[in-house]
């Protein structure tokens, strides 16, 4: 009986300083296994923010299809312009004063616009790589499937705004891991986390197109 009550206490002795090193290495694992995955979702979420930004600055508005997003990266063109300043002599002015320009009279400022040649979206923003054509996409064992886009306009004192948003949820992304660890992660709320149950670009009741990640993601730093 001895002997067995020493196995016994000795399997009891064991099983608490493994779940008090779990306790304690937990949390660190899971930081580590939440910034390496955060980090390649945002990647994606910033390939989304600058096809949206592209597209609003030629189209006026965002869009909510990842089709029409593609197409237009695949054909669109920027303009490539110059801006020159030049001044003539107000006629109209000079002769209703008798002025002469040649002595000095009333000059027009223009500014003039000239175009030098267009530079296609896709080579601007992606360096002639085609991943745009799987920004939505997050094929991953550990959040498979696509992110989720939407658009559409905002009322602000009588005049609309475009506006979109493209997120991800946190348990998706995190669908491994302790569930008590993400149910905490989901709450956090500081200047160095992802703040919320979800990772977005954009956002459908105001009027932003920033992420909603602490700046150490874009930087590339990591967080110590």
């Amino acid at each position: 009986m001895r002997i067995v009550t020493r196995i016994v206490l000795w399997a009891v002795i064991a099983f608490l300083g493994w779940k008090l090193v779990k306790a304690i290495n937990g949390p660190v694992e899971f930081n580590k296994v939440k910034e390496e995955r955060y980090a390649k979702v945002i990647e994606k979420l910033k390939d989304i923010q600058s096809a949206q930004l592209a597209y609003q600055s030629l189209n006026g508005k965002f869009v909510a299809s990842y089709d029409s997003l593609i197409q237009f990266i695949d054909t669109a063109q920027y303009a490539i312009t110059t801006r020159r300043d030049t001044s003539f002599a107000d006629r109209e002015r000079n002769i209703a004063f008798g002025l002469d320009p040649e002595d000095g009279g009333y000059y027009l400022e223009e500014i003039i616009v000239d175009t030098i040649g267009f530079k296609s979206v896709r080579d601007s923003l992606f360096r002639g790589t085609d991943r745009y054509k799987n920004m939505m996409k997050l094929p991953y064992d550990w959040a498979p499937g696509d992110i989720k886009l939407e658009a559409g306009t905002i009322d602000r004192k009588g005049t609309k705004y475009s506006v979109f948003q493209a997120r991800v949820a946190k348990k998706d992304i995190l669908q491994d891991q302790d569930p008590n660890l993400v149910a905490q992660e989901n709450l956090v709320q500081s200047v160095d986390g992802v703040n919320g149950p979800y990772i977005q670009v954009g956002d459908m009741n105001e009027i932003n197109t920033s992420g909603n990640w602490p700046e150490f993601y874009d930087s590339g730093r990591k967080q110590q």
